[in-house]
């Protein structure tokens, strides 16, 4: 039996990292109280996207709006899982519609389901049995470009070498896929098209 990770290091943008100040860190979530506070201070417009959440080592749920870092949400430290998840109200009560491990900061791996089972838990709110949306990351050996693994199709997309099946994200030199990479694939792959 393999032992829990003790959590996840941000593998992200150093720029990104920047962003960090003290006491901007997500709003930790402790109460259903503490949720509904939080969520009735957003706008309607805010309300209907999901939110950034992290997953402290603490155990703790902290919640940012969607557009926010999830290593400013964890304040630069290291959490239990990173993602994106929305809540609907049911019957004067919040419950968690869905949830995601979407942070390229972070990259968690889909085991992490557990400790956001227990910071939801432990909030008091009902919730999916795992990842409604599930992501898969891993670090190619070769290139040591973190790729996002879609319908398990464990190929790099920058080398064309084989990804590994487990989870390899944390390195010093790992680094995420970005918006200038993507264009810079789908420019070369238009050139030889």
């Amino acid at each position: 039996m393999s032992m829990p990770r003790p959590g996840y290091r941000y593998v992200g943008p150093s720029d990104l990292k920047g962003l960090v100040r003290p006491d901007g860190e997500g709003a930790r979530i402790r109460s259903a109280a503490d949720l509904t506070r939080w969520v009735s201070a957003r706008g309607a417009e805010e309300r209907a996207e999901p939110f950034t959440f992290v997953v402290d080592t603490e155990g703790v749920l902290r919640l940012a709006p969607r557009r926010s870092e999830h290593v400013v949400c964890a304040g630069g430290d290291t959490v239990l899982s990173a993602g994106e998840v929305s809540f609907r109200e049911e019957g004067g009560r919040w419950t968690v519609d869905e949830v995601s491990n979407q942070s390229t900061g972070y990259c968690p791996d889909t085991d992490s389901w557990p400790a956001v089972a227990h910071a939801l838990d432990r909030v008091g709110l009902d919730h999916p049995d795992g990842f409604t949306h599930q992501v898969v990351f891993r670090r190619c050996v070769s290139c040591r470009q973190v790729n996002v693994v879609r319908e398990d199709y464990f190929v790099c997309v920058f080398c064309d070498e084989t990804l590994p099946s487990g989870w390899n994200i944390d390195g010093a030199d790992c680094r995420v896929v970005t918006a200038a990479d993507d264009f810079r694939r789908s420019r070369r792959s238009a050139s030889s098209g």
